[in-house]
Formats: structure tokens, sequence, C-alpha cells
């Protein structure tokens, strides 16, 4: 059996997921194949007319249930055992499509906060109806998660999407850290919260957090745009992995005499709510 795409392209998560149960990291790692294979047809080197041609397929496929499309058929399943509104699926196609264009140009904080809602904010959310998630508030939190991820995304890939001709952010090291503090706040949100996750699935969570705001710390220690353009892909090592592990441990223990607290992004969401209802996906 090959692997999935939750061992081969989310390194991050891969390591978060060895402390989930098995029959709920096989859950997430349908979800993750499914946001990836949809993600890969917007990233892949071809041209533009084919791209957006096998995106409307997919698309197609996946609202039409298309049973022969295996990884669609799964997705399908799960949405119906974990009763996940497909409106949120919806929006994830229309970040991915709104890729799909010979340039890319992100011009105000709105447009990047609905940009990453849509990609990754919708993954946190799905995420967090498989780990039974309930609470209202710990479902927003779910959504900051993958906010604060794909702001760290953005920061980290500046130069590579560049290439592509995408601007999400400015090319200079002030927006990025800024883009950075942004990412900070949606994760300091999505702490509490993590409370509300069934006892057997926190820690992964923990963890991937963890994992995932180091690689944000990374990109700082580069001071400087010329040292960030100089450094390829910033990435945390396993030895840095090992370590947030360990610093999970403590966050493992803080969370369990500590009581969840209402949502603190509010005015974010408020923003996102401007154009998509996030009470109907929630």
């Amino acid at each position: 059996m090959s692997k999935s795409y939750l061992s081969i392209y989310a390194k991050s998560f891969s390591w978060a997921g060895f402390f989930l149960p098995k029959k709920i990291y096989q859950k997430c790692s349908i979800l993750y194949d499914f946001c990836r294979s949809v993600d890969d047809i917007a990233d892949q080197d071809l041209d533009l007319n084919i791209k957006i041609k096998q995106f409307n397929e997919f698309k197609d496929n996946f609202l039409n249930k298309n049973s022969n499309e295996k990884i669609i058929k799964q997705m399908h399943e799960l949405i119906d055992r974990c009763k996940i509104s497909e409106k949120i699926v919806h929006d994830l196609f229309d970040g991915v499509e709104s890729d799909l264009k010979k340039e890319v140009r992100i011009k105000s904080k709105k447009e990047l906060l609905i940009y990453s809602y849509r990609v990754a904010g919708t993954v946190g959310l799905m995420m967090a109806k498989i780990l039974y998630v309930k609470e209202e508030n710990s479902l927003k939190a779910a959504i900051d998660l993958g906010i604060a991820m794909q702001l760290t995304n953005i920061s980290r890939d500046v130069v590579e999407d560049n290439k592509k001709n995408r601007k999400y952010i400015d090319s200079n090291f002030e927006t990025i850290k800024e883009t950075l503090m942004a990412a900070d706040a949606f994760y300091k949100s999505s702490f509490l919260s993590i409370n509300d996750i069934p006892l057997s699935c926190r820690f992964a969570i923990i963890v991937a957090r963890r994992v995932y705001r180091q690689i944000g710390m990374n990109i700082l220690r580069k001071k400087n745009i010329e040292n960030y353009n100089n450094s390829g892909k910033i990435y945390v090592s396993n030895l840095g992995k090992f370590f947030q592990t360990v610093l999970s441990i403590f966050d493992f223990f803080i969370l369990l005499i500590m009581r969840s607290k209402g949502h603190y992004r509010e005015s974010e969401h408020q923003i996102i709510n401007e154009e998509i209802n996030l009470n109907e996906r929630i």
C-alpha cells in the first residue's frame, strides 16, 4: 500500500498524527488526502487551462458524488459520518480556485483572512468535526488554528509564491513579521479550546500547533530579507520537533487545570462573516 499524502507531504502533521488513535488518524488522513488532491491541482507545473480543466472535473466529480473516484467516495463517507457541512468543502474549492489565475494579488487584510479561511480554516473546522468537537467557540478556535497555519505558510513561501506569480503579502521582512504576529494571535486564540477535544486526541493537536508555530519562530530568526531569501524552505528539524513535543507535555497539563474561555478573534471572524456565514458552517 502506498503512503498517504498525510505522511508524504505533511511531515509536521504526520509527526503529530503519531499520537492520534488509529481510527481517528485514518479519518484525518482521508481528509488530508482530499484537501491535498485539490491543492495539488492548483500547484502543479502545468498550463493554466489544463489545471482549470482538472480542477473543474474534480469539483464536478465531488458535487455529483462520483463513487468511481476513491478519494471522493471516502470524503463523502467522512462527511456523512462526522456531520460536516458540504458548504465547508465548497469554501475550500473557492479558495483553491482563486489561485487558478495567471496572477494572484491579495490587496487587503479582509482578502487575506477570507483566503486563509477558505484554504486552511476550512480544514481546521473539518478536523474539529472529525475529533467530535461540539462547542461553538471551540469550532471557531479550530478555524483560527487553520488560519494561523496558513498565515505561517504564506510567510514561509513568499519567494516560492512570487515565482508562481502569486502575491499574498508584500515581499519585505517587516510584512512577513507582521503576518507572523497575526498568525501568533490566532495560535493563541486556539489554545484553551483544545480542552474540548477528547482526551485521547488532545496531545496530537497540541503537538501540531506547537511544531507549526515553530516554523514562524524559525523565520523570525532570519532577521532580515536577505537571510530569508537565501534560506530556502524553512522548516522544523526532527530534533526541533522532538523538543516541541516535550514542551507539548507541559501544555497538556496546563490545559488540564485551565478552563475554556470565550473566543478571542471575534473581530476577524466578523470580517470573514461579511462574505461567508461561518455559523452555517459551524
